[in-house]
């Protein structure tokens, strides 16, 4: 009975369920209740700004405004378009300018709410190998998108590590090629649960020399190869239907 008994445990573990890169998102998804962000609006304030997300199954109204003393500047990104308006005038933006303030808005409202749009039609998941991070276990998820419906920055390439435990998101590293390009990699700051949702607030680093192996940061983070550049932090963060 010995025998047999080990011999069932080695089959259970050697049998240990093995997720594709689509199933763990959706656990993710599931154990941040990200899932409750596509019919909802979120409001926050970020390094002085305030920021608005409208979203209903699909369609979306991403907000951000910038007081002075003397002006508003109101940045609207829509499913089919920008628009800015300086206190309450609309302005007329050239192709590039749009671009530019779209992608601005666009990228903190990305990052606000992850990893909800992961699962968004441009987005390509590949699952690379797992890995040990700090003694805890990683799934580890390569994120690139399609160039129709990928936006300006479409050939951006992100990497997620998601816990085996619990598939908490809990790292990100991202390579971007605008302003001449660059590395930067991620870590929870804190997280704060806000109706259910969890929101994180990160750590933002990049590496000490440019030209590494993008698909070993985790390495050069365990190693303290990262300099901290600076701290996301979301504040007054509001959730309603």
């Amino acid at each position: 009975m010995k025998y047999l008994y080990v011999s069932l445990l080695i089959l259970l573990v050697s049998c240990k369920p093995k997720f594709t890169a689509q199933e763990i998102i959706d656990q993710s998804l599931a154990y941040s209740m990200s899932n409750k962000i596509g019919d909802a609006t979120i409001s926050f304030a970020f390094r002085n700004n305030n920021y608005k997300a409208i979203r209903n199954n699909g369609t979306f109204e991403l907000t951000r405004i910038v007081k002075t003393d003397t002006t508003t500047v109101k940045d609207v990104l829509f499913n089919d378009g920008f628009k800015r308006f300086i206190n309450d005038s609309l302005v007329k933006l050239s192709e590039e300018e749009v671009n530019k303030y779209s992608n601005s808005v666009n990228s903190v409202h990305y990052f606000s709410v992850l990893p909800f749009g992961l699962n968004d039609k441009a987005v390509r998941k590949k699952l690379l190998d797992p890995v040990t991070i700090n003694g805890k276990e990683y799934y580890k998820v390569r994120v690139t998108f399609t160039e129709e419906g990928g936006g300006e920055d479409f050939d951006d390439v992100f990497i997620y590590w998601f816990s085996k435990d619990n598939f908490q998101l809990d790292y990100l590293a991202y390579k971007y090629h605008t302003n001449g390009g660059g590395v930067r990699f991620r870590d929870v700051k804190e997280e704060k649960l806000v109706n259910g949702i969890r929101f994180v607030d990160y750590n933002n680093y990049k590496p000490l020399d440019k030209d590494i192996d993008f698909y070993s940061i985790d390495k050069l983070y365990e190693e303290g190869k990262l300099k901290k550049l600076s701290e996301i932090v979301l504040e007054n963060i509001k959730v309603s239907k």
